[in-house]
């Protein structure tokens, strides 16, 4: 049974309630969920399943189940109290924690922008973040690389998303990116990212509704990762 992401239509949804359909080596499965599974560079969500007697199970990772990634596994600590199959269970997002991933991964998008080379790497995590870009020449630098982004931040574009084909991905292959990363497949539609007249990218992750939410951002580091690869890594001023 496919877990209905309920991230993908409202990544500020900090509650749901939902249904225990399975319990597997990966974790606790329900039939819908707010937590993101970690992937794409993007950590798992954690928070609580609060079950109907008030006691509650701390999730501290939520990942995917299965190969196809059809089911999200909701990861407990081991040896600790688990729901049983058919209870219904009360979600609750670490909030802080997963709007600051977002704040990162919206930013990032904008550092791709700002850098406009191929990326061959990335991750997110509270607060922070790198891409890794296939860049031949250095001589980067922080401040610029900060005021560009920064600049589009202050632009207050509005993020949103849509979904293509996969034979449309196809037909423009410019969309993506990442060479390391490839965009989530397999359901016949490609969900794409779009930051208003400044970018427009597959992607599967979680992202703010307007680029002012994230703030100022900052470069902390630019490394030198082999020949032709440089890692910038951002951080949230």
């Amino acid at each position: 049974m496919a877990t209905v992401l309920l991230f993908r239509d409202d990544a500020y949804a900090l509650t749901a309630t939902a249904t225990v359909v399975g319990l597997s080596q990966h974790g606790i499965i329900l039939d819908q969920t707010i937590f993101y599974a970690m992937g794409g560079g993007q950590p798992g969500d954690v928070g609580t399943l609060t079950l109907s007697d008030g006691r509650t199970v701390a999730i501290v990772n939520a990942v995917w189940n299965d190969e196809a990634k059809t089911e999200i596994a909701h990861v407990a600590p081991p040896e600790g109290l688990l729901p049983a199959i058919g209870d219904t269970v009360e979600l609750a997002l670490d909030w802080p924690r997963r709007y600051a991933r977002m704040k990162v991964h919206t930013a990032l998008h904008l550092l791709s922008v700002a850098l406009p080379y191929p990326v061959t790497g990335g991750s997110i995590g509270d607060g922070e973040g790198r891409l890794d870009f296939d860049i031949q020449d250095a001589g980067l630098d922080k401040e610029e690389i900060a005021a560009k982004v920064n600049g589009m931040i202050n632009q207050g574009a509005e993020v949103s998303e849509r979904w293509i084909t996969d034979a449309e991905l196809d037909a423009n292959p410019a969309l993506v990116k990442t060479m390391s990363v490839k965009p989530p497949r397999g359901s016949g539609r490609v969900r794409l990212v779009e930051i208003e007249d400044l970018d427009l990218q597959p992607c599967g992750g979680t992202h703010v509704k307007n680029t002012q939410e994230i703030g100022r951002v900052v470069v902390t580091q630019i490394e030198k990762k082999g020949k032709q690869n440089r890692r910038v890594r951002i951080a949230l001023a």
